[in-house]
């Protein structure tokens, strides 16, 4: 596709993912809460997550997934479900860091993945990006099979950029809390917006 559209699209993605919204809250609260083990997985969710709804606006299937609702409504619960889980437990965390560090070690990169995909899937600010926004940005109906390999690359690359500078920030925001009562205020202040983002993701 050409470079103009490409840096077009590029431009208007890294504005909408850096804009907090549920998946960015959830990977900074997890990386406060938990540390950054673990963060790689969810965010590789929610990036894929990203690709599914890039993949359906450009093979025109919108009316699809309007079609499949149900099937969205269901992962959307269960990605505000396990958010929900994580909350509970950065809440109920022992303020002691040593414990928390083991506690992170005990869940599988495979779940940590699922969530961060259902967290995205179930996400309104990336369906109406992807579904309503991105064919003003470009001719969908034009899009190689090379176009779309460069958009899915593109999105890749913006979406990493993003969430590892946000991991960055919220790791190192987190060495900051090294007392108990530190670490116990850090894990229920996390836990609070881990659960609001939970609730944003099934409100909508």
């Amino acid at each position: 596709m050409d470079l103009a559209g490409l840096l077009l699209f590029s431009s208007a993605l890294f504005i909408a993912a850096a804009s907090p919204g549920p998946g960015i809250a959830a990977i900074v609260a997890r990386v406060l809460g938990r540390g950054p083990e673990g963060a790689m997985a969810f965010s590789i969710g929610v990036a894929l997550g990203d690709v599914v709804w890039l993949s359906f606006a450009i093979l025109g299937l919108a009316a699809l997934a309007q079609t499949f609702h149900e099937v969205f409504l269901v992962i959307k619960y269960l990605g505000a479900a396990y958010l929900l889980y994580i909350a509970y437990k950065l809440w109920t965390a022992p303020a002691a860091s040593q414990e928390v560090e083991a506690n992170v070690k005990a869940e599988h990169p495979a779940k940590l993945f699922m969530a961060g995909l259902a967290v995205t899937m179930g996400n309104p600010k990336v369906m109406v990006f992807y579904l309503a926004l991105l064919p003003t940005f470009l001719d969908l109906t034009r899009i190689t099979m090379l176009g779309f390999a460069e958009l899915v690359v593109a999105t890749l690359t913006i979406l990493g950029v993003v969430f590892a500078g946000y991991i960055a920030l919220a790791t190192r925001a987190r060495q900051l809390f090294t007392s108990p009562r530190a670490i116990r205020f850090l894990n229920r202040t996390t836990g609070t917006v881990m659960a609001g983002a939970a609730a944003a993701v099934a409100a909508r």
